[in-house]
C-alpha cells in the first residue's frame, strides 16, 4: 500500500437499475445475469464459485481457518468509525492498526470484509456469511442516510470526513481516500452479485453519484494529473457496474481512469515500470482487461498482455511475487532486491486476478503455470496455520522469517486481500467452453456442471503425491473434450490413464493434454505428474540460485534462532537487526552436481537434504510455503570450492574488522536512539527520521537541508569517520560532509536498496589535530537528499578502512 498524496476523479452519471444477480466483480460474469454481453467473449470461462466445492486438502484447511477469523471480526467495531463519522452513537472499542480512528485509510477493511463474506457464502453455501453480509449492508444504508442528514453530499459513505477529498482536490497530502472508497464499492457490488442483495447495488450506485458530483467541476487536465496516484481498481469496478446495469455512464467512468502516463507506454510495448508502485499499477491493468472484454478495443488487450508478460516473466521472484519495498525495480538489479520487504502479498493477489483474464482469452499452460506458482508459493504460504493471520511482505533476505498480522491491531492492505485470498481457492481449478472442460489445478474438489449434467470429483493429495484422480458422473453419455494441464515443470513426462488403460499423449510439457470422447458415468481418469528437482537463477546473476521441486520453491531451513511471538506477530516485516544473525550458507559446485547431491528425507514427503553441496554444513530443504516458523533462505549464492574458501576468509576478516573498529572507536552516534542523538548535539534544517529499514530508523535531510552531530575526538592521532547508510533505492542521495565547516568528502550513494552500505573517510590530521570535540555536518546537495544515515563513528588508526 503506497502512502502518498492521492488525486482521483471520475466522470459520468450513475443510474441504478434493478437487475438479476450475476458473478462477482473479480470473475467473468455469467451470461444469465449480465445485461451487457462481452464484445470479445473469452475462449474459456471459470465456473461459478458455488459450482465447485473444495474437498479435504491444505487449501480447504486454509479456507476454514480464514472462516474462523472472518466470523470472529466484530461488526460493531468495524462500523465504529463509520458511525462516528455519521454522527451516530458507538461505544465499542475501536480497532487498531490501519483501522484506528486517527488513520486516514480507516474503512478499507469494510470493503474486503463484504467481499470475503460474499466469497465465503458462494464457496461454501454457509448461510452465516450471507447473513453477516446482509446485516452489514443494512448498517451501511443507515450510515449513508445519516451522513446526508449531517450535511455530507448525497451518496457519500466512508469512515472519514468528506474533507479528505477536499484535500485531494487541493493537492494537499492525504492517504488514499479513493483507494478506500473503491474497496467499499467493490465489496458492495460483490454482495449484490454473490449474495443477491439489491440494496447493496443501490448503495454503491449512490456512492458513484457522489463521485460524479465531485469531479464535474474538474478539467480533463486536472483529472489526468490526479491519476498519478493509488486509486485501487476503479476502472475494473466501473466496467463491471456497467456490465450489470447497462448504464453507459459507467463505461465512461471506467475510461476516465485511463492513466495515460502508465498505459500509453505499455500500449506500444514499452516497459517504463521502474520505480512505480506495484500495487497501484496492477489493478489499473485488471481494469483494462475488463474494458477489453466489454468493448473489444485491442489497445486494452495489448496493455494487459504486455504488462503481464513483463511482470510474470521478467519482474517476478521465483515465488511468483514482485516488487521490492512495493516498487518495481530495474531487472538488472534483481540480485540486490533480496530483503525483508520483498514481494508484497497484495501484488500477487492482483496478478493472479489478471492471469485469470488472460487465460480466459487464450488458455495456455504458461499462464496457468504462473498462477500455480503464485498460488502455492506465496498465497497459500501467506497464512499462519496456527492463527490464521496473514503476511504483508514475503521476506527473501537469507536468514529472514515470516511475520504475521494480529487479529485487531494490524489491518494492513494485505490483511484485507488476505480475507479474500483464502475464500476463493475454488475459482480457477476448472474452466470451460461449450465443448471442453479444462482441469487447470490439481486440488481436491468436486465440480457440478449443471448445464452438462456432469459431476467431476478430483481426488488428490498433490503435491504430497504426484498424481490426481478424476471421477466423472453423468446423467447420460456426454461427448466432451477433457483438457488437462501438462505443466511446464513436468520434465519427466506425464501419464494419463482412462479406466485403467493408458492414453496416448502427443502433447509436451507446457501445454494441455486433450482427451475427446463420449464419457459415461463412472469413468475414471488417472494422471501421473512426476516432479523433479531443478534450479532457477537470477536474471542478473547466474550464481544466485533458487531450488525447486515441481512447482514448489524449496527453502533452506536455517533454524529458529531468535523466533518467538514478539518477533513474528504484529510486524509487516521481520526485524533482523534485533535478533542474532544466522550463519552464512552457500552452494558449492556446478548446478548439476548440486542437484545430484540433494537427497529426499525418508518419511517426509517433499523434504530434502543437500549432501556435500552446501557449506558450511549439509542443509535441510522444505517447501517454502510450509516454512511458517523458521528462518530460511530462498536464494542461495553458488561458489566454486576455491571461491567458498575465499568467502570464508573474507567473513573472518570482516569479523576481525568489526572487532577492531569497536576497540578503536573514539565516539559514536546510534541514530536509532533519540537519547544518543540528543547527547551528541543534533542540529539541522529540513531533516527527519526516515521509516525503518531492517527495523532501524535513519536520519536524512531534504534538498537544501542538513544535520550535524558533535563527537569526541582524539587530538593527537589521525582519525577515520565511518558511516553506515542504506543504498539509494532509486532516489538521488548525494551530499557533502563537513567537519567544523571544512569539506572532507562528497558522497553519492549507490542503488543497493536492500543493503547497508559502510563508508569510511580518512581524515587529514590537520582537521582534528589539537581538538577534543568536532562537529560533523551532512549537507544535501542541490535537488538531492542527505542520508539515510544509520550509524556514525570516529575511530583511530583506520586510514585504510574503505
Amino acid at each position: 500500500m503506497d502512502i502518498r498524496c492521492v488525486w482521483v476523479y471520475f466522470l459520468g452519471t450513475v443510474v441504478w437499475l434493478s437487475v438479476a444477480a450475476c458473478n462477482p466483480s473479480n470473475q467473468f460474469p455469467a451470461d444469465g445475469g449480465v445485461i451487457v454481453s462481452d464484445a470479445r467473449p473469452p475462449a474459456a470461462r471459470p465456473f461459478r464459485l458455488q459450482d465447485v466445492r473444495l474437498l479435504t486438502s491444505e487449501f480447504r484447511s486454509a479456507m476454514e481457518l480464514s472462516q474462523e477469523y472472518l466470523l470472529s471480526l466484530d461488526q460493531p467495531r468495524l462500523l465504529h468509525t463509520f458511525r462516528i463519522n455519521a454522527g451516530l452513537p458507538s461505544s465499542v472499542d475501536p480497532l487498531g492498526g490501519w483501522e484506528a480512528p486517527d488513520v486516514e485509510l480507516r474503512g478499507h477493511t469494510m470493503g474486503h470484509y463484504l467481499t470475503a463474506n460474499a466469497l465465503m457464502f458462494a464457496s461454501t453455501g454457509d448461510e452465516r456469511f450471507k447473513q453477516r453480509a446482509n446485516e452489514m449492508v443494512e448498517h451501511l444504508v443507515e450510515i449513508q442516510q445519516a451522513l446526508e442528514t449531517q450535511g455530507f453530499n448525497a451518496g457519500y459513505l466512508s469512515a472519514f470526513p468528506e474533507e479528505l477529498f477536499d484535500r485531494v482536490e487541493q493537492r494537499e497530502r492525504v492517504w488514499a481516500p479513493y483507494y478506500t472508497i473503491h474497496k467499499i464499492m467493490a465489496g458492495l457490488l460483490d454482495v449484490y452479485q454473490l449474495v443477491e442483495n439489491p440494496q447493496a447495488l443501490e448503495v454503491v450506485t449512490r456512492m458513484a453519484d457522489w463521485v460524479k458530483g465531485r469531479v464535474d467541476r474538474l478539467s480533463l487536465e486536472q483529472q489526468q494529473r490526479a491519476l498519478d496516484t493509488e486509486f485501487g481498481g476503479m476502472n475494473d469496478l466501473l466496467a463491471n457496474l456497467y456490465a450489470v446495469t447497462g448504464n453507459n455512464d459507467y463505461l465512461d467512468l471506467a475510461r476516465a481512469f485511463e492513466h495515460r502516463a502508465v498505459l500509453d507506454p505499455l500500449a506500444v510495448g514499452e516497459d517504463a515500470l521502474n520505480g512505480l508502485h506495484g500495487n497501484t499499477q496492477i489493478p489499473k491493468i485488471i481494469g483494462t482487461a475488463r474494458q477489453y472484454e466489454l468493448t473489444g478495443e485491442q489497445r486494452y488487450r495489448d496493455i494487459a498482455t504486455f504488462f503481464w508478460d513483463r511482470v510474470a516473466n521478467y519482474r517476478s521472484y521465483v515465488i511468483g511475487g514482485n516488487t521490492y519495498d512495493e516498487r518495481f525495480f530495474p531487472v538488472d538489479t534483481f540480485s540486490q532486491q533480496l530483503g525483508t520487504v520483498s514481494a508484497e502479498t497484495c501484488n500477487t493477489y492482483n496478478m493472479l486476478k489478471l492471469t485469470r483474464h488472460l487465460f480466459g482469452w487464450s488458455p495456455s499452460a504458461e499462464t496457468m503455470d504462473f498462477y500455480e506458482r503464485g498460488l502455492f508459493n506465496q498465497i497459500l504460504g501467506s497464512q499462519d496455520p496456527k492463527t490464521g493471520m496473514v503476511m504483508y511482505y514475503c521476506p527473501l533476505r537469507p536468514g529472514s522469517f515470516k511475520t504475521y498480522a494480529t487479529p485487531d491491531e494490524s489491518f494492513w492492505c494485505c490483511v484485507g486481500t488476505g480475507l479474500e485470498n483464502h475464500a476463493k481457492y475454488a475459482d480457477t481449478i476448472y474452466f470451460f467452453d461449450d465443448q471442453s472442460l479444462y482441469v487447470n489445478l490439481f486440488i481436491a474438489s468436486e465440480l457440478t456442471w449443471m448445464d452438462k449434467g456432469l459431476v467431476v470429483t478430483q481426488e488428490t493429495t498433490f503435491p504430497y503425491t504426484e498424481s490426481t484422480r478424476l471421477t466423472l458422473d453423468t446423467e447420460e453419455p456426454l461427448e466432451l473434450t477433457l483438457k488437462i494441464r501438462y505443466p511446464g515443470w513436468a520434465l519427466d513426462g506425464m501419464e494419463v490413464m482412462i479406466n485403467g488403460e493408458p492414453e496416448l499423449i502427443e502433447a509436451t510439457a507446457g501445454s494441455y493434454v486433450s482427451v475427446q470422447r463420449i464419457w459415461t458415468s463412472g469413468d475414471i481418469v488417472e494422471v501421473d505428474l512426476p516432479m523433479s528437482l531443478r534450479t532457477e537463477t537470477m536474471p542478473d546473476d547466474p550464481n544466485t540460485v533458487a531450488l525447486l521441486y515441481g512447482p514448489l520453491v524449496l527453502g533452506g531451513d536455517l533454524g529458529r534462532t531468535g523466533l518467538d511471538e514478539a518477533t513474528r506477530y504484529g510486524r509487516s516485516a521481520p526485524r533482523l537487526s534485533r535478533i542474532a544473525p544466522v550463519e552464512d550458507v552457500g552452494l558449492v559446485g556446478d548446478l548439476q552436481s548440486i542437484l545430484d547431491g540433494i537427497e529426499p528425507i525418508a518419511g517426509e514427503p517433499l523434504h530434502f537434504q543437500i549432501v556435500n553441496g552446501s557449506r558450511p554444513r549439509d542443509l535441510r530443504l522444505s517447501p517454502f510455503y510450509t516454512m511458517f516458523d523458521a528462518r530460511y533462505t530462498v536464494y542461495f549464492k553458488r561458489y566454486s570450492q576455491v571461491e567458498w574458501t575465499e568467502h570464508e576468509a573474507d567473513l573472518a576478516a570482516m569479523d576481525a574488522r568489526r572487532l577492531e573498529i569497536g576497540e578503536q572507536t573514539v565516539d559514536s552516534v546510534d541514530v536509532s536512539q533519540m537519547n544518543s542523538e540528543a547527547a551528541h548535539g543534533l542540529k539541522g534544517a529540513a531533516t527527519t527520521i526516515e521509516g525503518e529499514f531492517e527495523s532501524l530508523p535513519s536520519r536524512q535531510a531534504a534538498a537544501g537541508g542538513w544535520f550535524s552531530y558533535d563527537l569526541l575526538a582524539d587530538p593527537a592521532v589521525p582519525l577515520t569517520l565511518m558511516c553506515t547508510y542504506r543504498g539509494s533505492g532509486g532516489l538521488l542521495r548525494s551530499f557533502n560532509i563537513l567537519i567544523d565547516g571544512e569539506h572532507v568528502a562528497t558522497e553519492t550513494l549507490e542503488y543497493h536498496p536492500s543493503e547497508f552500505l559502510d563508508r569510511a573517510y580518512s581524515l587529514p590530521l590537520s582537521v582534528t589535530q589539537g581538538k577534543t570535540r568536532i562537529t560533523v555536518r551532512f549537507e544535501a546537495r542541490e535537488e538531492a537528499i542527505a542520508g539515510s544515515l544509520f550509524d556514525l563513528r570516529l575511530v583511530r588508526d583506520l586510514q585504510n578502512a574503505q
